[in-house]
């Protein structure tokens, strides 16, 4: 497995990494921990050592999920989770953001009882809270490595100048965002430059675009009736189609590498710099696999022009979330 270091002088981890979510909440129908349980395992036996959850997840079905699958495997593990997003469990919809600093040790606590751990090695503030100074968050999140329960920290979707002002109050290892062939804001809202200036690592969740760029979605029916991308702007009517032509430009290019779509997405994710370790979800073994092989594919200086030329920064058609979640991002 390749490797790539987190931060300038961060922690080494698996070049890809596994993200979670999917196996527990959003994206619809039957959930399989048997199946889910099975993919973890693959990704530990084909070294990836990045495996990223957070509490909102399920809510709190996925911790507890992982913390299964890691049972006996700790040590092959870099384990990382996310507190801050709180939901009501009267309504799914409605979400709050919390950074208050006992809510962040009370948070870390019920983290590490799910995972049945006792250390989290990678902790992440899910969403910067704008009602509390990313001082005082940050403050309690480094009490928490004072105490052993954590050993790095993370921010999520924050903005360049908060990233700044919660790295001088202790070392932020990684910042993860969105990042994609289609979601390309990190370029232009300084965030990028910012993380690369101040020894950030950068992991890009979501970067085969939620499936999309897999070219496997090909109709808005295709997702369950549960699964939140049917509300997503970017999966509906006009943007769908418009969408839909980008994809199929890429699986044009990856078919003449004789790559997958998501191969291909995933390699120009890996080609934009060593310090990004993006964390493609699934819950199949044959999509890990597929992704895997990502890291065998070599694009080269006119491959991606060419992306780029069918593919510009700011080619999707609508908005990554509702309005309501785009709110909390960038604080």
């Amino acid at each position: 497995m390749q490797t790539r270091t987190l931060g300038r002088n961060g922690p080494r981890v698996s070049a890809l990494g596994l993200g979670c979510m999917g196996m527990s909440a959003f994206y619809g129908g039957r959930n399989d921990d048997a199946a889910s349980i099975a993919v973890i395992h693959a990704a530990l036996d084909h070294g990836v050592t990045l495996i990223d959850t957070a509490d909102m997840y399920g809510p709190h079905t996925n911790e507890v999920l992982v913390g299964k699958a890691l049972a006996g495997r700790r040590d092959q593990a870099f384990l990382a989770t996310k507190f801050g997003i709180k939901l009501d469990p009267n309504d799914p919809s409605v979400r709050g953001v919390d950074g208050r600093p006992e809510y962040v040790q009370a948070a870390c606590e019920g983290s590490l009882q799910r995972l049945g751990v006792d250390h989290i090695d990678l902790y992440y503030q899910h969403r910067v809270d704008p009602n509390v100074p990313i001082e005082d968050t940050v403050g309690a999140m480094a009490r928490l490595v004072e105490q052993g329960k954590v050993r790095f920290l993370g921010l999520s979707e924050a903005a360049a100048g908060t990233i700044r002002r919660a790295h001088a109050v202790h070392p932020i290892t990684a910042l993860q965002s969105e990042y994609s062939l289609w979601s390309r804001d990190p370029e232009s809202d300084q965030v990028l430059d910012t993380v690369r200036e101040l020894g950030i690592g950068f992991v890009p969740y979501s970067p085969l675009g939620r499936g999309f760029l897999t070219g496997a979605i090909r109709s808005p029916e295709d997702f369950e009736a549960d699964d939140y991308r049917r509300h997503s702007p970017r999966f509906q009517g006009e943007n769908f189609a418009r969408n839909l032509q980008l994809v199929e430009k890429v699986r044009t290019l990856a078919q003449a590498k004789g790559v997958t779509p998501g191969q291909l997405a995933l390699a120009w994710v890996l080609a934009q710099g060593e310090d990004l370790v993006p964390i493609p979800g699934t819950k199949r073994l044959a999509y890990l696999e597929e992704n895997l092989g990502a890291l065998q594919v070599t694009l080269s200086a006119e491959d991606l022009a060419q992306i780029d030329a069918i593919f510009p920064a700011d080619a999707a058609a609508g908005s990554r979330y509702p309005p309501a979640m785009m709110a909390t991002l960038q604080r």
